[in-house]
């Protein structure tokens, strides 16, 4: 005889999973927020030691900075002079003189030629070593020297400005030697046009011609 039957509206239930699916969840959800915040306390701790380090570091800055100063008020002026000159020296020896008169040339008109360069200044420039210099050429055209100006400053890496014009005669033609200004950064972008040949400013009839 059958005492129990399954009924649509009172069907057999398993009245433990429901508790094993709730334990389940609440364990893993206590695994999740134990890891999240080991994760926070270690980013937390990250955070302190971090910015404890740039604390010492900048204490010690300030300090050698301090220190510095110090020792250039104890300096006597030809002291002062001979740190100045080993500066010089030393940012000297890191110029790029063979990329300075390849940047050169590449500006140089082909009836312009270089007379003469002489460096009035070498120093720092962020992570780059630049150079005041007067800088001459010789021209028979006037317009030519100023489009090489024009085409310096817009390179990028030179910036020029005319000091000086001086009239030479010789004897089969007149021109002019021209005197700039010339700060030169190496590195940046250039912009000028294709290069010129400056020793092919002779050849072609430059101002070098005598």
């Amino acid at each position: 005889m059958i005492t129990r039957l399954n009924h649509s509206s009172n069907p057999f239930r398993n009245r433990k999973l429901p508790y094993l699916l709730a334990a389940f969840l609440l364990v893993f959800a206590s695994i999740g927020a134990v890891y999240s915040f080991a994760r926070y306390q270690s980013l937390s701790d990250q955070n302190i030691s971090g910015r404890k380090t740039t604390a010492e570091l900048e204490s010690q800055i300030a300090e050698l900075k301090t220190n510095g100063e110090k020792v250039k008020k104890s300096l006597s002026p030809q002291q002062k002079q001979l740190m100045v000159e080993g500066h010089k020296l030393v940012a000297t020896k890191e110029f790029g003189w063979s990329r300075l008169l390849f940047d050169l040339e590449r500006v140089l008109p082909s009836d312009v030629s270089a007379s003469r360069i002489s460096v009035d200044n070498v120093f720092k420039d962020g992570n780059t070593i630049a150079a005041d210099l007067e800088f001459a050429v010789l021209s028979r055209n006037y317009s030519s020297v100023v489009n090489m100006i024009q085409r310096m400053n817009n390179s990028g890496i030179f910036r020029a400005a005319l000091r000086s014009q001086d009239l030479q005669e010789g004897d089969r033609a007149n021109f002019s030697e021209y005197t700039l200004a010339l700060t030169y950064r190496p590195g940046a972008s250039y912009s000028a046009n294709p290069s010129f040949d400056v020793a092919s400013a002779g050849d072609e009839g430059g101002a070098g011609d005598e």
